[in-house]
């Protein structure tokens, strides 16, 4: 996978430290390819180690394609419903390079069915993934930014739009919970140097989520690379201006003057589907 050229100018991330989680594909590859071309250390954590038909990407495959590009990075197999292993993951990043400037929680599980179609396993694993370890994850890289002087957490959860949830309410459940730990941390961080906020894609964007739930086609999509690239664009803005929002991702590009975003269709001429604001959610009912 090899990004097309960022539209957003890249900031010099030397010597910072990034943890993108669900990082060996998708959106959350993508993420991780951008912010070690700005030059950026970044921790790869996901639990796939293996490629697979249905799953394509691994950690130790982001790893390699950073590292082949002249970047630096390392992997991590992390169940982020397993406690202990979301404790290594940052232990594990400060022992070996001594602080965390970006938590990126990415990670997401997917389900898209009514309340009567929902088992209570999927509603566990839901809110597991989505809610319980981005809380987890924050909660745990706090103390280290406070030591350093700042840093930054970035949820990947969208703004609580009501009409999202009919045949959705496990899911947007989990997801505005997500965005709620952002407005919540960042009123509780507010006059310090760390900024948190959730960013979310306007439309839908190519993934393997988009694929395998049948998401329309290549002509509803835009590139991973609008999502990286609004993270670096938010990454540029002040603390203040930065933190306590939710973010779309074209709001974070337009923020830094970046308007005209028919270079990340899928098609050209494409007409990618909104699933925020006008136009609704696919599936909406």
């Amino acid at each position: 996978m090899s990004l097309q050229p960022s539209l957003v100018p890249l900031p010099d991330l030397s010597g910072q430290v990034a943890i993108v989680t669900g990082a060996s594909r998708g959106i959350g590859k993508s993420i991780a390819l951008r912010l070690a071309e700005a030059g950026a250390t970044v921790v790869v954590a996901a639990k796939s180690e293996r490629s697979r038909d249905l799953l394509p990407g691994s950690i130790h495959e982001t790893v390699a394609e950073i590292e082949d590009a002249g970047g630096r990075a390392k992997a991590m197999r992390v169940d982020l419903r397993d406690d202990a292993a979301v404790e290594s993951m940052v232990a594990e990043t400060l022992a070996v390079y001594g602080r965390i400037d970006l938590l990126v929680n990415n990670a997401g599980a997917l389900w898209m069915m009514p309340v009567s179609d929902t088992p209570l396993k999927r509603f566990d694993l839901v809110h597991s993934i989505n809610a319980r370890a981005p809380f987890l994850s924050a909660s745990l890289c706090l103390p280290a930014m406070r030591a350093q002087g700042g840093g930054r957490i970035l949820n990947i959860s969208p703004p609580i739009e009501l009409a999202m949830l009919p045949s959705k309410v496990a899911y947007c459940m989990s997801k505005f919970g997500q965005s709620l730990l952002s407005l919540g941390l960042a009123a509780e961080l507010k006059g310090e140097p760390i900024a948190v906020a959730s960013l979310w894609p306007a439309t839908i964007v190519e993934s393997q989520a988009s694929k395998n739930h049948n998401m329309g086609g290549p002509e509803w999509w835009r590139k991973a690379e609008v999502v990286a690239d609004a993270v670096i664009a938010w990454l540029t803005l002040p603390v203040e201006e930065a933190s306590g929002r939710v973010w779309l991702d074209e709001e974070a590009l337009a923020a830094v003057g970046v308007n005209d975003l028919a270079a990340y269709n899928c098609v050209e001429g494409g007409q990618p589907m909104r699933i925020v604001g006008s136009g609704g959610w696919p599936g909406k009912g």
